[in-house]
């Protein structure tokens, strides 16, 4: 007990003793005496200083006391398209970062093939009571989807925003990454290397990153290079399934739209008895946390999950207080992480 506020237990350690303020002090950087105003909710302590002990708290396993247990500002809904794909829970977790330093509790609807739809998520986010709603690689991200039903939901007067694939006939702010930037940086690396024929297996053509990405890889890679263009899934199986064509195609360097597909180009390189990056340099997109320890360590274009996160809660947030965001799109660079997955091309 300090002052009259006992440290709360170890969460899962119902018998172990309380820390001692020593240790949330050492993990916070502060003294002993500020640790004790804050778990006693005194004065004097600046609101960072404040996060940072009770973020040492949490970092060293301990409940926060009752009385120092914020009170959510509201519920923000976060519609993901899957969670398979490691790209997907990496945006949700930095997304559940920013809004819990802004107060607001996130409400997580990941879609299932058979499942709820965006639309059916969507209707329970409302019934919820939610504040705004992020949506991450969704319909709107689709040409062929009827995109009027995010007017609708503009007219109901809920804020929300966009992540991956600006659509023009949607009035809202879009957060996205260069993806016809993403895909020249692939080819020219491969290029350096001295690969002649190089192929791209990229997502269905009616998605928004699928199409940038195409037109990026097209320019760079030059004339006759849609020869070596594959449409298929975004997944492992895709990339496999791209990987037989291109490598048919004698395609010595390949570019692919996400590191998921990358990793089934790499399998399907191996099937056949191809080293990579010996016989063939494979390239991803993404760069999710897993990524630098596949065999070989991926070389992939990095998404800046961080950036395109807290620009995406901000915004939505800006809406809610009733200070509008230009309804455009704000474009993050991707950046080339080299790895193990490319080397120059043999003679």
């Amino acid at each position: 007990m300090v002052d009259g506020v006992t440290i709360p237990r170890p969460r899962g350690t119902a018998g172990a003793g309380a820390p001692r303020l020593t240790d949330i002090a050492a993990q916070a950087d502060v003294s002993e005496a500020t640790v004790s105003r804050v778990l006693n909710g005194k004065p004097g302590v600046s609101a960072a200083t404040r996060t940072r002990v009770l973020a040492a708290l949490d970092i060293l396993g301990y409940e926060r006391p009752v009385r120092l247990r914020r009170r959510s500002a509201g519920l923000i809904g976060l519609v993901v398209p899957e969670l398979t794909n490691p790209i997907f829970p990496a945006f949700a977790q930095v997304i559940e970062q920013v809004l819990a330093g802004h107060g607001y509790t996130p409400v997580l609807c990941c879609q299932q093939p058979g499942g709820a739809t965006e639309d059916e998520l969507v209707e329970q986010l409302e019934e919820s009571g939610v504040d705004g709603i992020v949506f991450l690689s969704g319909l709107h991200a689709d040409t062929a989807a009827d995109q009027t039903r995010y007017a609708e939901l503009a007219a109901r007067r809920v804020p929300f925003v966009l992540v991956n694939g600006y659509n023009e006939q949607v009035s809202a702010p879009f957060v996205s990454p260069d993806d016809h930037m993403a895909a020249g940086m692939a080819v020219r690396h491969l290029a350096e290397l001295g690969h002649e024929r190089i192929g791209l297996a990229v997502g269905p053509l009616r998605y928004v990153p699928s199409r940038r990405k195409t037109q990026g890889f097209l320019e760079a890679a030059g004339p006759g290079a849609d020869r070596y263009v594959r449409h298929t899934l975004f997944s492992l199986e895709g990339g496999h399934a791209a990987a037989a064509d291109l490598l048919d195609a004698g395609c010595t360097g390949i570019v692919c739209g996400s590191d998921m597909m990358a990793l089934g180009v790499i399998r399907a390189a191996r099937e056949r008895g191809l080293d990579v990056p010996g016989d063939v340099s494979v390239v991803g997109y993404d760069d999710s946390a897993l990524i630098p320890f596949t065999d070989p360590p991926l070389t992939t274009v990095r998404q800046p999950v961080q950036a395109m996160a807290s620009a995406a809660v901000g915004a939505l947030l800006e809406e809610i207080r009733g200070n509008p965001v230009p309804s455009t799109e704000y474009v993050f660079q991707p950046e080339l992480v080299v790895r193990g997955s490319t080397a120059r091309a043999r003679s």
